[in-house]
């Protein structure tokens, strides 16, 4: 596979397609379920996921969320204007929900009741979600020629030669 459909998977998983419909053209129930999981986290942190990219620490906003989270930091994570102490601790636990939304494989997702069944605190406990995949943001322009060879991706050139007949 070469690095442009590496990017194009990529963007797609972060955006709001399931990995397994991205790659490999499998659609499920629990595909829906990715989508919601990175609706939750949009909503949550107030960005869009296909334009969120963090310099710092060269994350998607599906990388963002899961380091806060992971780091027990999920407030740096929620849009201020919502941010409020009362509710501090439901905003955590959506971003804990939708980070089991978006786990890799299907079989790892909960099903759209479930989750339902998580908001609505029918289900307390919660279990612990992995580190989603495509959590760093594949972005060209931001790869230096050393992170290049570092990471064994090269931008190549290519040229065209047209042969004209006598």
């Amino acid at each position: 596979m070469d690095d442009s459909n590496l990017h194009d998977i990529s963007y797609c998983c972060s955006g709001y397609m399931a990995p397994e419909y991205a790659m490999e053209g499998r659609f499920s129930e629990k595909s829906d379920v990715y989508s919601f999981g990175v609706l939750m986290l949009e909503i949550v942190s107030g960005k869009k996921n296909t334009s969120f990219y963090n310099q710092e620490w060269s994350l998607s906003l599906l990388g963002c969320a899961w380091k806060l989270w992971n780091e027990d930091n999920g407030s740096a994570f929620i849009d201020q204007t919502i941010n409020k102490a009362k509710s501090h601790g439901e905003m955590v636990r959506c971003i804990h929900i939708a980070l089991l939304c978006i786990q890799e494989f299907p079989k790892d997702r909960p099903t759209i009741s479930t989750v339902l069944a998580m908001l609505s605190r029918e289900i307390v406990d919660l279990p612990v979600p992995e580190q989603p995949v495509f959590a760093e943001k594949w972005n060209r322009s931001h790869v230096t020629s050393s992170q290049q060879s570092q990471m064994g991706v090269s931008i190549n050139d290519a040229t065209l030669t047209m042969l004209d007949g006598r």
